[in-house]
């Protein structure tokens, strides 16, 4: 195993581990959906703070398990060329896919989101609902977004230590292409 390989496996380790650990936020908000709709309708009781923290373990979720689903490559893609493609095709769209597409919208996503989690630090901003969440939720939260571009951009980088070089022409040997690390 090269160090690209090993590099690529830790980062593939880190965005499993957050994306299991993500994954118990989705039963928990299904036990708060439950809690909140039997307050409000046998007890005649409601909170927005409850309500606004399903809401953001739901952003929290999406955001926090999508270089998970990268690392498991199960993103959606268009299947009309790639699914009929041999193992070298496949591994060039997903090397030219990462290139061209993931790695710029990482990069635009990071620089285009600082300034806005900043400033949701510097104004030690809280919900915009009276009762809603208070600081440092909503800067929590928001920090979220530049902390998944990061995760995306480290498992495309990872994606491209696992493509290339492509394989040969012929297929050649197999090697494993999702690893479970750490397992």
């Amino acid at each position: 195993m090269n160090r690209w390989q090993a590099i690529a496996d830790r980062v593939e380790g880190l965005n499993v581990a957050i994306g299991r650990g993500v994954a118990w936020l989705t039963l928990a908000m299904v036990l708060l959906t439950v809690a909140i709709v039997v307050l409000r309708y046998l007890f005649d009781l409601g909170w927005i703070w409850l309500q606004e923290t399903v809401t953001w373990m739901h952003a929290a979720v999406f955001m926090l398990a999508a270089a998970y689903t990268l690392a498991r490559d199960e993103q959606v893609r268009v299947d009309i060329f790639y699914a009929a493609a041999g193992r070298r095709r496949q591994a060039l769209i997903d090397v030219l896919g990462t290139l061209l597409f993931l790695l710029p919208f990482c990069a635009f996503l990071l620089v285009e989101s600082w300034p806005y989690v900043l400033e949701s630090w510097q104004i030690r901003e809280g919900s915009r609902e009276a009762g809603g969440l208070l600081y440092p939720a909503v800067p929590l939260l928001k920090s979220c977004i530049p902390l998944t571009a990061i995760l995306l951009l480290l498992q495309g980088l990872a994606t491209l230590a696992r493509k290339l070089p492509l394989p040969p022409a012929d297929g050649g040997a197999e090697r494993p292409q999702h690893p479970e690390p750490g397992l």
